[in-house]
C-alpha cells in the first residue's frame, strides 16, 4: 500500500510565499514522475506543475514564472515553492506520483494525496 501526504498549506497574505511538500510512503520500488493540481472552490481541478524522474518540469500557465517545483528522490518527496501569491491561488493542492510498487510491476500507477488547503487573503 502507498500514501501521499501533503503539508506546508495555510493562510497567506498576497504577494506572501509558501512552501508545499508530499512524501511518498509504503511499498514503493520506483517513482516516476510527481506533481501538483489544485482544485479552487467551484472549479475543475487543474495541473500546476509536474516534474519526470529526470528532472524535466511543465507548470500551467497561470503559475509559470512565480511556482518552482522539485524533488528529492531519496526521500520519495516532491516539493512546490510559491512565490508572490494571488488571491486567485486560492485552491486545495493535491500532490501525485506515479508509482511502480515492486520490480514486477508491469505498469506503474498514480497515486494521489487527501490535499492540503491554500488560502492567499488579507
Amino acid at each position: 500500500q502507498v500514501q501521499l501526504v501533503e503539508s506546508g498549506g495555510g493562510l497567506v497574505q498576497p504577494g506572501g510565499s509558501l512552501r508545499l511538500s508530499c512524501v511518498a510512503s509504503g511499498s514503493i520500488f520506483r517513482i516516476n514522475a510527481m506533481g501538483w493540481y489544485r482544485q479552487a472552490p467551484g472549479k475543475e481541478r487543474e495541473l500546476v506543475a509536474t516534474i519526470t524522474s529526470v528532472g524535466s518540469t511543465n507548470y500551467g500557465d497561470s503559475v509559470k514564472g512565480r511556482f518552482t517545483i522539485s524533488r528529492d528522490n531519496a526521500k520519495n518527496t516532491v516539493y512546490l515553492q510559491m512565490n508572490s501569491l494571488k488571491p486567485e491561488d486560492t485552491a486545495v493542492y493535491y500532490c501525485t506520483q506515479t508509482i511502480y510498487r515492486s520490480e514486477y510491476d508491469i505498469a506503474a500507477m498514480d497515486y494521489w494525496g487527501k490535499g492540503t488547503l491554500v488560502t492567499v487573503s488579507s
